[in-house]
């Protein structure tokens, strides 16, 4: 039996280190850059979507939510360190258009509401608007538009996330010894 349990605290020592790092290195790498606008779309200069610009940004275009949506999503995927390019992890969640007044900015139109999420780190949102009736036509500088995309970028500072994943992971290896030892005293086997 001792054997055993050598053989699984190895196993859990060897697995536990291996992903803790792959998790921290995740943690570390630098933010990506703010996207920028698809081609043949045209930034938005009004008062609202200029205010702040470092976060949040405007513009006019004539693709679709789904190009539009991916798009940002390749944009974001991909993360240059030392010379790689490294693509993390990214993933969508849907939110009813009510809530672009609490995610983008208040007052703001809007017919879909996605955010592009790195797991532990940055979020995207992205939010459209498209014209539904005559008086709401998006016609800028003499061209007409299909919709008006405003997006927003939440970043996270790299200290605080790896220090809150520093501390996660040891609570984590905590919960497990205790929750290891007791699987071998309830086997009278301690």
């Amino acid at each position: 039996m001792k054997v055993i349990k050598f053989l699984l605290l190895t196993l859990f020592v060897i697995a536990y280190t291996f992903f803790s790092g792959i998790f921290l290195f995740y943690l570390i790498l630098p933010t990506p850059p703010f996207p920028s606008n698809p081609p043949d779309s045209l930034e938005s200069t009004e008062r609202g979507d200029t205010e702040d610009y470092k976060n949040r940004r405007a513009y006019f275009t004539d693709l679709s939510r789904e190009e539009v949506l991916a798009y940002h999503e390749e944009e974001l995927s991909t993360i240059s360190w030392r010379g790689f390019n490294i693509t993390i992890p990214t993933y969508r969640l849907n939110y009813p258009p009510e809530d672009a007044a609490i995610f983008i900015k208040e007052l703001t139109r809007s017919v879909f509401l996605e955010e592009i999420v790195h797991p532990f780190r940055e979020s995207f949102f992205v939010n459209g608007f498209v014209a539904k009736e005559p008086k709401d036509e998006i016609i800028i500088e003499g061209r007409e538009f299909q919709q008006k995309i405003t997006v927003r970028y939440y970043r996270s500072n790299s200290y605080v996330r790896v220090s809150l994943a520093i501390l996660s992971l040891g609570l984590l290896l905590l919960v497990i010894r205790e929750w290891y030892k007791t699987i071998f005293r309830t086997n009278g086997n301690s």
